[in-house]
């Protein structure tokens, strides 16, 4: 009986362990207790972090004025996007990045929607029925994912502010998370 406690024990403290490595990311809240505001660096810009330890982490989500970002420092680069799938809202955070065609994407871990973390493309496959034998090909479904660029100063990694005057389809994503940025991470 005291095996069985035991086994029971250690399956519950195994589960507890992969629940909190599966969380992922670092989350870094932008905005400071007393005013409100995300931190200003130079020009506007909004400090994110260390280069050195967003490097080492590879990805950490921010909130800026309560939109969730994400960003990730992959093959030598930063990018910065945001956090919500434009597809339906899944958490690009958690998802794995490919390569597709030469250019680095990010793959949503829900319904594996691919975004090039360069310039916010939607990617998919698809045929030319005209073709006598079509092949599928990687075509780009136009800009849906808001990107946001990313400066780096003194060891010190910035985003700039979103042009709100231009749209995007992950807006509505952004906006319907925004300050509670948490819900529903798995689906």
């Amino acid at each position: 009986m005291l095996d069985l406690i035991i086994l029971g024990l250690h399956f519950f403290i195994c589960f507890l362990i992969s629940i909190v490595i599966w969380r992922g990311p670092k989350d870094v809240d932008l905005h400071s207790s007393s005013t409100g505001a995300a931190e200003m660096g130079p020009d506007g810009l909004i400090f994110i972090g260390k280069e050195e330890d967003i490097k080492k982490s590879q990805r950490i989500t921010a909130k800026i004025n309560g939109r969730q970002i994400v960003i990730f420092y992959h093959e030598g680069k930063f990018h910065a996007l945001d956090s919500r799938c434009y597809h339906e809202g899944g958490p690009l955070c958690l998802g794995e990045i490919e390569d597709i065609n030469g250019q680095a994407c990010i793959v949503c871990p829900w319904h594996k929607f691919k975004i090039t973390l360069e310039t916010g493309e939607g990617l998919y496959e698809g045929i030319n029925p005209l073709e006598p034998s079509p092949t599928p090909q990687w075509q780009s479904s136009g800009v849906k994912q808001r990107i946001h660029k990313i400066t780096i100063d003194n060891g010190n990694v910035y985003v700039s502010p979103p042009d709100l005057s231009v749209s995007f389809d992950s807006d509505y994503f952004a906006d319907k998370y925004k300050n509670g940025g948490d819900l529903a991470m798995e689906k």
